[in-house]
């Protein structure tokens, strides 16, 4: 059962939801996982486009991830909510596992910041049970977002990278 205090800020997160046109929001926290999804058309943002500074305060009202991979699912909600207003690509996570950016401790990372990538080309490894899993692009583009953190665990889904498609 959520107390007073946690439902009151999820009613203000859907009303701001609402009002910004976002039809469709995850976020994970603790032990309270939040998935809304509005039927039909979204409402028309306001003139001077997404408020993501309110989105964030409103995120931030909550109290801080205990874990390193709760903070891991709070940043990706944060990350997904500035992507929301570019309508970038998110290259996903297929398996859970170990994220990482270069083939070796020491190595260049695959890509970085501004790449122009091609479908089907290596942008990280996950490993998985002692194999490493090559993650491709399923898409051409920019790479405009690192979302993961090498060594880091990252789970079925969880946003990568974002790019930006050609």
């Amino acid at each position: 059962m959520m107390d007073g205090n946690k439902l009151e800020e999820l009613r203000e997160l859907v009303e701001f939801l609402k009002t910004n046109g976002i039809a469709e929001f995850d976020m994970e926290q603790d032990d309270l996982k939040v998935r809304i999804k509005f039927a039909g058309e979204p409402a028309a943002a306001p003139a001077g486009g997404f408020d993501i500074a309110q989105l964030g305060r409103l995120m931030a009202s909550a109290p801080p991830a205990p874990t390193a991979a709760a903070s891991a699912r709070a940043s990706a909600a944060a990350a997904l909510a500035d992507e929301l207003e570019e309508k970038l690509h998110e290259v996903k996570s297929p398996i859970v596992g170990t994220f990482y950016e270069s083939p070796s401790p020491g190595a260049p990372a695959f890509v970085k910041l501004g790449d122009q990538v091609e479908v089907g080309q290596v942008l990280c490894i996950v490993e998985a049970m002692k194999l490493m899993n090559e993650i491709e692009s399923d898409v051409a583009g920019e790479v405009v977002k690192r979302i993961a953190s090498s060594g880091q665990p990252v789970e079925y889904g969880q946003p990568l990278f974002a790019i930006r498609a050609r």
